[in-house]
């Protein structure tokens, strides 16, 4: 019975090469000289620090360019609430969302089963996997996918017949 998985992942070499990139380019940009801006890195958390509201969107920004430049969907990326440091000086943590959430995964799986498509999806940890009688269905269920959810990056893996 042919099948296919639904993830959602992040090419973490990928996003730490870009946040280099990034902090290179933040170091060497006139508009950033002498001020605190940066970027701090954890396992899934992209922490940036700037001295005024504006120089931490235009950090974000950067960091979005080096991303995208590294074909790393941006979609995937969850901002946080600025938070006041000491005195003027602002930062805001940047959440790297990989695996799909169950009420992703619920939502999913209520669009395949509504769409009347021949097909069974099933709820797999952070994955969604979808099998089906004919590849033809498949690929008609992927279309649908793309079309339905363009909130949240997606990936197709392991088709198999």
């Amino acid at each position: 019975m042919p099948t296919f998985d639904i993830v959602s992942e992040v090419d973490t070499v990928e996003v730490k090469n870009a946040v280099d990139q990034a902090s290179k380019e933040i170091g060497q940009r006139y508009d950033f000289k002498g001020s605190d801006a940066r970027i701090e890195q954890a396992e899934k958390v992209l922490t940036l620090h700037a001295d005024t509201d504006f120089q931490l969107d235009q950090v974000y920004e950067v960091v979005i360019a080096k991303l995208a430049k590294r074909n790393v969907d941006v979609r995937c990326l969850e901002r946080g609430k600025v938070e006041k440091v000491s005195g003027n000086k602002v930062k805001q943590e940047v959440k790297i969302r990989a695996g799909i959430e169950q009420e992703l995964a619920k939502r999913l799986v209520r669009v395949i089963k509504d769409s009347k498509l021949k097909v069974q999806a099933s709820i797999q940890g952070d994955t969604v996997r979808v099998s089906g009688a004919k590849r033809d269905i498949l690929q008609d269920t992927i279309a649908l996918v793309r079309k339905e959810v363009t909130d949240f990056p997606l990936q197709y893996q392991n088709f198999r017949d």
